[in-house]
C-alpha cells in the first residue's frame, strides 16, 4: 500500500483547456483547477492534480474550456421585464416615451426582484458570474443577488426628478447611505454611486457624489458621452462636453465607470488614461440605439481599463456575453480599421478581467489565480460549431454560444450543472415573467 498522504480539497475541476487570463495569451491544455472553501488553491497539470489531492468532488469535463466567470460590467437587470416593449427607436424616443411611462406605471420591489431574478437565470446559463447594476430599489437589488449567491456591484441611484425610489435629492442620499452601510461588508455584494447621466444629475448632485464617492472609497457608475446629442446638449447649457464638465467637478478620476463613451476626442482618451477611469463598451445596446461606436482599440492601447457590458434586455435585447464579447471584438476592428484590433485573448480579458478591474473587484475574481475566489465556467467545446478546434480563444470568442456553457461556480458553490440551473425552478421563473407581460401589455394598450 502507498504511504503517499494527499491534500484535501473541495472541489477539482478537471478541463480539457484552462484559459487563466493571467498571464495574458496563456491556454493549458490538459490541466486542474482546486477549489477549497470558495478559492481557487491550485492550477496544475491535471496528472499532478490527481497525485496531489484528495477532493470531496470532482467534476470532469475534458473536452471543455475552463475559463473566468464572465463580468457583465453595465446592466439594468429589473429591466429584463421590458424586453422587446419598443424596439428600433432612438434613445430619447425610446427611453423617454416608451420605457419611463411604463416604468412608472410598474416600477416597485417586486418588479426588481422578478426582474433580476429571471436575469440571474438568464446570466447563470450563459456563463456570466458578475454583474455591476445600475437601477432603482438597490436594497431589493442587493437582496436578490445575495439570495441567489450571486456577485454584484448594486448602484444607488442619482437622477434630479423624483421617482419611486425618492421623492427628492436629500432622500436618494439618504437612502443611498443606508444600502452602503447595510452592504458595505458582504463577500458578493458591493455598491456604487449612480448618477444616471450628465442630461440628468445637476452640478450640485454630482459634487455631493463626489464627495461621498471619496469618502467611503466606492466606485461612480455614470452613462457617459452615450450619443452626440448628449454631448451637443452639454455644449449648450454648459459651455463643456460632458467630461470636461465632470472633470470640473473633480469626478474624472480611477473611481469613475464610464459607460458607453461613443463621443470621443484623442485628448478625452488620454484623459481616461492619465485619471485611471475605466470604460464599459456595449456595442449591441449602441449598435441597436444608433449611439455611435466607442473606441475600444483606442483606449485599450491608450493604457485604459476596457470591460464589456451588456446594458438593459430592453435595449440590447439580451444578457448574452459571449456575443456581446464576438461584437466588440468584431466592431473594434472595423472602427479602428484594424484586423488585428481587440484581438481574441484582449476580448476576453476584457469581458472578464477588465470587468472585475472596472467595478473593483479584480483582486478577488477575472481569472483564474491562486488565492482568488472560484468564480469559473465551463464552456464545451465538442460541438460542431466549434469544431475543428485550432485556436480555444478563437473558438470562445468567434465561434462558442451560450449555449454551450455547462457549469458555473460562484465562490466555488455550483449555480449550474450540466446545462441545469442549481436550486432555481426555471418554470416557475418563466412563468412570472408571462405574468409581468400580460400586466405590462395591458398598461401600453391602455
Amino acid at each position: 500500500m502507498s504511504d503517499r498522504t494527499f491534500e484535501a480539497c473541495d472541489l477539482l475541476i478537471e478541463a480539457g483547456f484552462v484559459v487563466p487570463v493571467v498571464p495574458h495569451g496563456v491556454v493549458l491544455e490538459d490541466h486542474a483547477v482546486a477549489v477549497t472553501a470558495g478559492r481557487i488553491v491550485a492550477i496544475l497539470p491535471l496528472a499532478e492534480a490527481r497525485m496531489r489531492f484528495a477532493p470531496r468532488e470532482t467534476v470532469s469535463r475534458p473536452d471543455a474550456a475552463l475559463i473566468p466567470g464572465m463580468v457583465n460590467a453595465h446592466t439594468h437587470n429589473p429591466m429584463t421585464l421590458l424586453r422587446g416593449v419598443a424596439d428600433d427607436l432612438p434613445l430619447k424616443v425610446w427611453l423617454q416615451q416608451h420605457i419611463w411611462p411604463i416604468e412608472g406605471a410598474v416600477i416597485g420591489p417586486d418588479f426588481v426582484a422578478d426582474g433580476i431574478t429571471l436575469a440571474i437565470a438568464e446570466m447563470l446559463r450563459g456563463g456570466t458570474t458578475c454583474v455591476n447594476e445600475n437601477y432603482f430599489f438597490p436594497d431589493v437589488q442587493a437582496a436578490t443577488y445575495k439570495r441567489h449567491g450571486f456577485r454584484a456591484r448594486v448602484g444607488l441611484p442619482v437622477i434630479d426628478f423624483p421617482t419611486a425610489w425618492a421623492a427628492s435629492d436629500d432622500e436618494y442620499f439618504e437612502k443611498a447611505g443606508e444600502v452602503h452601510d447595510q452592504w458595505r461588508d458582504d463577500a458578493l455584494i458591493a455598491t456604487a454611486f449612480a448618477p444616471h447621466a450628465p442630461y440628468t444629475v445637476n452640478d450640485a448632485n454630482f459634487e455631493r457624489v463626489r464627495m461621498l464617492s471619496d469618502q467611503l472609497d466606492v466606485p461612480v457608475h455614470l452613462h457617459l458621452h452615450e450619443t452626440a446629442q448628449e454631448v451637443e446638449q452639454s455644449l449648450e447649457k454648459h459651455g463643456q462636453r460632458p467630461i470636461a464638465r465632470l472633470d470640473r467637478l473633480g469626478l474624472v478620476n480611477d473611481r469613475l465607470i464610464a459607460i458607453h463613451m461613443t463621443q470621443l476626442t484623442e485628448a478625452e482618451i488620454h484623459l481616461c488614461a492619465e485619471r485611471g477611469v475605466s470604460v464599459v463598451h456595449c456595442p449591441e445596446s449602441n449598435l441597436k440605439l444608433a449611439s455611435g461606436f466607442c473606441p475600444a482599440c483606442a483606449l485599450e492601447h491608450a493604457g485604459v481599463t476596457l470591460a464589456v457590458g451588456t446594458d438593459g434586455c430592453a435595449s440590447n435585447n439580451d444578457l448574452d456575453m459571449f456575443s456581446e464579447t464576438r461584437t466588440a471584438a468584431l466592431l473594434a476592428k472595423a472602427v479602428a480599421q484594424d484586423a488585428a484590433a481587440l484581438d481574441a485573448f484582449s476580448a476576453l480579458r476584457a469581458a472578464t478581467l477588465g470587468g472585475a478591474k472596472a467595478i473593483g473587484f479584480d483582486d478577488r475574481i477575472g481569472s483564474i489565480e491562486p488565492g482568488k475566489e472560484a468564480d469559473l465556467v465551463c464552456v464545451d467545446l465538442s460541438a460542431l460549431e466549434t469544431q475543428p478546434l485550432h485556436h480555444v480563444v478563437s473558438q470562445l470568442i468567434y465561434a462558442t454560444g451560450r449555449q454551450q456553457v455547462s457549469d458555473v461556480w460562484i465562490a466555488g458553490k455550483a449555480k449550474l450543472r450540466q446545462r441545469v440551473l442549481v436550486e432555481m425552478d426555471i418554470d416557475g421563473v418563466i412563468a412570472n415573467a408571462r405574468q409581468w407581460r400580460e400586466r405590462i401589455a395591458g398598461i401600453r394598450l391602455s
